[in-house]
């Protein structure tokens, strides 16, 4: 998969493409059927498959302050992409230009100019352009005009309701993973590198693999049974394992993060790029009174995890 980031600087070999646009925020089934339609569409014209996005993610760029939502990074959502056989990334950069696009401007200089786009393949609910006033109507009169196809996807309903990306982080913030997997398609992963702690682990008996989750979504703070990919290292590959999501309250933490326990795993991962998938909230984060009342805790979450993992 190629990425490009300019619509301005574009190879004429990634031009023409046949491109789904949103945010692909999680890349939920939603997503995935706007993207299936984009493939489909490309196959008929014989375009490469692409994928029209944004970053920061506009929300981002408008309200900086506001809490995390991302329901992944840039990298993790690239890597989601291009499993699912996208062909070229356009990742635009969002900044103050962009935004000041009017919806005609946009469609012009972007999608047909900049990056001759074939199809483009949107939600029934997209908007565009500066004040998001472009609507699907508009970007069907634009593309008759500047010529591109367009089609207009149907939101995706599942058993609950409109399958969202707000949907999704409602359910992981009740701790029901779960349900976030049946709309996501795939379990809820948080990626990133292994960063050091303070190793309090380790003189437990459960050294953890600690890793940040700023900028995400937080989902509800406690114990998980957890599926884990190594992705690199010489300890590359697959495990099960017990993670905490949180502040560490036993030890007066302050800054959120994620501490994974893998299972029969012996090494060192530092810095290793781990991909943690969330199956089953297993408790709150609690405070114990003595080290060893925390310790047994443990022994019973992982005692739990096993057996939850083991049945999947």
């Amino acid at each position: 998969m190629r990425i490009i980031r300019d619509h301005s600087f574009v190879d004429p070999a990634d031009r023409g493409a046949s491109a789904a646009i949103g945010n692909f925020d999680g890349v939920h089934l939603g997503h995935q059927s706007v993207i299936d339609l984009a493939r489909a569409a490309g196959d008929d014209i014989a375009a490469p498959l692409g994928i029209l996005t944004f970053e920061p993610h506009p929300r981002e760029f408008f309200a900086p302050d506001a809490a995390p939502f991302r329901l992944m990074s840039a990298e993790a959502r690239a890597n989601r992409l291009e499993k699912l056989g996208v062909e070229r990334l356009y990742e635009l950069s969002f900044n103050a230009a962009m935004s000041s696009l009017t919806p005609e401007e946009f469609a012009r200089d972007v999608i047909a100019d900049g990056l001759g786009l074939k199809h483009v393949v949107v939600g029934a609910d997209f908007c565009f352009g500066r004040g998001r006033k472009g609507t699907v109507a508009d970007l069907q009169n634009f593309g008759a005009e500047m010529g591109f196809g367009v089609t207009i996807a149907s939101l995706l309903e599942g058993s609950e309701g409109e399958v969202s990306s707000t949907a999704i982080r409602n359910a992981l913030s009740d701790g029901r993973p779960r349900d976030a997997a049946q709309m996501l398609g795939h379990w809820h992963r948080i990626d990133g590198p292994v960063i050091s702690g303070e190793q309090r682990g380790r003189e437990l008996g459960y050294p953890t693999a600690n890793m940040s989750i700023e900028g995400l979504h937080k989902p509800k703070f406690g114990v998980y049974a957890v599926l884990v990919d190594v992705l690199d290292g010489p300890h590359q590959g697959s495990y099960q394992g017990a993670a905490s999501i949180g502040v560490r309250p036993m030890f007066q933490g302050e800054v959120p993060n994620i501490e994974t326990f893998l299972f029969d795993f012996t090494g060192d991962l530092y810095s290793t790029e781990l991909s943690v998938a969330l199956v089953a909230y297993l408790r709150p984060e609690e405070t114990f009174d003595s080290l060893e009342a925390f310790i047994a805790q443990m022994d019973a979450d992982c005692a739990r995890a096993r057996e939850i993992l083991d049945a999947l």
